[in-house]
């Protein structure tokens, strides 16, 4: 059974049909790549499945159960979390306070009650969650503005991670980071995999698809046109599938 699935998802905005009938399969402990070239409907797609839009028709399936997914705070209620490309991270924040955002955690007793925060124990919790998926980010007190591009997307992995029960997403984690950065993330995407979450990863770049994925799924002008197991598939074959020359389903 799969763990998220979205079935004939139709979305318009005006008279642009962004996803036509789209549908996408994930499962708990994988890697799944959602691609396709601009417009294909990836985002729109991704956005639907974490509540950000609302689609005009289909069907969204969590652990066999219809379900809908109104706003990003009923995707959390879910267990999926979305790492988005521009981070929103707070950069004049802590690291644990990034980490917490939203969800600070209270000083026992009645200071908690009064509303004082816990900053020892989100500092805490933040490391331990840096170390456990290898986060490379000393002192989580230390400001998000100080940190490297490389770092600072640890810490959005990081947060996401620590609140997410079932599926993540990651929207083009690696962009414009360096080659020992990129490393990093894509270690970091194994970890969180290997934990038995499920990833889905968005993204342009064919050869870290190949390398980190364990399946793809391939979008074209707003519908899912093929299906692949990575270890049986080319870059050639997702580039094929991506521009209309090849059509191919390799189970969900």
């Amino acid at each position: 059974m799969a763990l998220l699935e979205a079935r004939g998802i139709v979305k318009s905005f005006g008279r642009v049909q962004a996803l036509r009938g789209a549908s996408f399969t994930v499962n708990s402990g994988e890697v799944v790549a959602l691609i396709g070239d601009n417009g294909a409907g990836k985002s729109t797609l991704v956005k639907t499945l974490s509540g950000v839009l609302e689609p005009d028709d289909g069907e969204i399936v969590f652990e066999g159960q219809p379900v809908t997914i109104p706003t990003p705070h009923a995707a959390r209620e879910l267990g999926i979390e979305t790492v988005y490309q521009d981070l929103a991270l707070a950069p004049d924040l802590e690291s644990s306070a990034n980490l917490f955002l939203g969800r600070e955690a209270l000083r026992p007793g009645l200071l908690g009650k009064l509303g004082f925060i816990d900053k020892a124990a989100m500092r805490r919790r933040t490391q331990e969650a840096f170390e456990q998926l290898g986060v490379d980010v000393q002192d989580p007190a230390s400001a998000v503005a100080t940190l490297s591009g490389g770092q600072r997307q640890g810490v959005a992995v990081a947060r996401a991670v620590t609140w997410a029960g079932k599926v993540v997403f990651m929207d083009e984690p690696t962009a414009a980071l360096g080659v020992v950065q990129t490393r990093n993330v894509l270690d970091l995407i194994r970890r969180v995999r290997d934990s038995g979450l499920a990833v889905v990863l968005i993204s342009h770049n064919m050869p870290e698809v190949m390398e980190v994925s364990d399946r793809v799924e391939v979008l074209r002008l707003g519908e899912r046109v093929a299906r692949f197991r990575t270890a049986d598939a080319t870059v050639e074959d997702l580039v094929g599938a991506m521009t209309g020359v090849l059509k191919r389903d390799d189970g969900s």
